[in-house]
């Protein structure tokens, strides 16, 4: 699947007094009270965080393999192109059916660049998020050939480096090629099957219209994205993604799942 997941919510256990309980509405509310003034002001910073300033993601997919592998945990930054008011959904039960409310910047920072890796609201399912690598800008135009990204008619040089197994969620190895690539100064590492390329590995220049931006996945054969449903809307970013703070390889046992190596691991540092 392609989707990328948000970790499930703490729950907060409130200790027992060993006090016993006393009926009537005024011990009620007190307690109620009490329990407000002692857990008010935490559960409102860590939901001022996770709405404004950071939240935790976990890779379900091998779409950002090599640069994300299933089972890592990222830290994405909320306010990286700007503050905006956060996203709602509205269930509406009558109708089975969930009604998501636009997001509107109160403030802008900066625009997103050639190379960010983002979390996005998946255009198609817009309570599902996604995370890709921008790789088109509006106003550019794009064209792909076996894989190979061209940027205005330039095409984004690529470096072979290795074989390389990708070891997708079900734990199963494809043999795939290694690249370095070069979009436009940022180098980072991409794959590509090791036959025949997949569906999308070709596509027709396009122009990008203005204020969308064309997102792929580094695992050029194992990845849905802008190729098949195209463009990426401002108010759908989320965020940008950093680093790796907490890697677990499920295909493996034990303490064996943990991958000590890619904690705090920089998304953004140059291949190798």
């Amino acid at each position: 699947m392609e989707d990328i997941e948000t970790p499930a919510e703490d729950l907060l256990d409130v200790a027992e007094t060993g006090i016993e309980e006393e009926e009537g509405p005024g011990t009620v509310l007190g307690r109620i009270s009490e329990g407000i003034r002692s857990w008010g002001p935490a559960i409102f910073a860590v939901l001022f965080i996770r709405t404004f300033v950071f939240e935790p993601f976990r890779i379900p997919s091998g779409s950002m393999v090599p640069t994300l592998l299933v089972g890592d945990h990222v830290a994405v930054t909320k306010f990286s192109y700007g503050i905006w008011v956060p996203l709602t959904l509205v269930d509406i039960p009558f109708l089975d059916m969930a009604w998501v409310v636009p997001r509107y910047e109160l403030l802008k920072l900066s625009d997103p660049q050639r190379g960010d890796i983002i979390v996005f609201r998946y255009p198609q399912d817009e309570s599902t998020n996604y995370i890709k690598r921008i790789v088109g800008l509006p106003g550019d135009k794009l064209m792909v050939r076996d894989n190979q990204i061209f940027v205005n008619g330039v095409a984004q040089p690529r470096e072979y480096t290795e074989k390389y197994d990708f070891v997708n969620a079900a734990c199963r190895a494809t043999k795939t090629r290694r690249y370095v690539e070069d979009l436009g100064g940022m180098k980072h590492d991409i794959l590509t099957a090791s036959g025949m390329g997949g569906p999308l590995a070709d596509m027709p220049e396009i122009e990008i219209p203005a204020e969308r931006y064309f997102v792929m996945g580094d695992n050029r054969d194992f990845s849905e994205d802008s190729r098949r449903w195209r463009f990426v809307r401002p108010d759908q970013i989320k965020g940008k993604a950093h680093l790796v703070w907490l890697s677990w390889d499920g295909c493996s046992g034990g303490t064996g799942g943990i991958r000590m190596d890619r904690f705090f691991q920089n998304l953004y540092a140059p291949a190798q």
